[in-house]
């Protein structure tokens, strides 16, 4: 169904509003240990963290800087700024594998959590999914109302790691606990479909049924002898 004008431009300023509100979640939840470290007095930082804190807040920022222009109708700059775009997508995927397996090889997990090693498939469960998400946003990026569900989508998820930092102190129960919050953003997305267009955008159907499917899938995976396998394979 036709969107009317009227619908269009509240799609532009929906998606500035998810890009704003996945900015503050990230930074309320690595605040302690990132952004306002020297004011809480957190430990040192590796040069690998500091790195993978660098890129994933350039990459936040850069979709709140995307969405922004196609809010205020600069597509032209929106355009050339998705060359940055797919760099730091790359550089995403790269910082981000190796910081969780360097990670795992080093013995860190969630205080309360399961082993390293099992742990370990959270976050590389996130680089595929992101991987995926971000890679089919790019290729469609001459549609407009695919590119920007799948690049909001792959965002989101990302979402989990700061959610579960969040000083909320039921956040301890576990990934369930974190991935369920996170997926309010996607049910954030899926109503805004319904209220502009009156129906789910396949889009928003599809990358968010990836998403979804793959947070308790993963958790299934991890205790497996197959991926303790491969997760010691990794971390040697």
């Amino acid at each position: 169904m036709p969107v009317s004008i009227a619908g269009r431009r509240r799609q532009r300023f929906f998606y500035v509003g998810m890009a704003v509100a996945i900015a503050a979640t990230v930074f309320a939840g690595f605040a302690k240990t990132y952004y306002l470290r020297l004011h809480y007095e957190a430990p040192p930082l590796s040069l690998l963290l500091h790195l993978h804190g660098l890129v994933f807040t350039a990459w936040v920022i850069l979709l709140l800087a995307q969405t922004t222009l196609v809010a205020v109708n600069r597509i032209p700059v929106h355009r050339r700024l998705g060359v940055v775009g797919a760099v730091l997508a790359v550089l995403v995927l790269v910082v981000g594998t190796t910081t969780a397996i360097v990670r795992a090889k080093q013995g860190a997990a969630p205080p309360g959590g399961p082993p390293p090693l099992v742990f370990l498939a959270i976050p590389l469960g996130d680089m595929v999914v992101f991987a995926g998400l971000a890679g089919a946003g790019l290729y469609f990026r001459h549609r407009a109302d695919i590119h920007k569900r799948l690049m909001t989508l792959a965002t989101i998820s990302l979402l989990a790691a700061p959610i579960a930092r969040l000083p909320v102190p039921f956040l301890g129960a576990g990934p369930l606990t974190f991935f369920g919050l996170a997926d309010l953003f996607l049910i954030a997305c899926a109503l805004h479909d319904l209220t502009t267009s009156r129906r789910v955008h396949r889009a928003t159907v599809w990358g968010a049924l990836v998403i979804v499917v793959s947070q308790p899938l993963r958790m299934v995976v991890a205790g497996t002898g197959p991926w303790l396998a491969l997760a010691t394979w990794m971390t040697q």
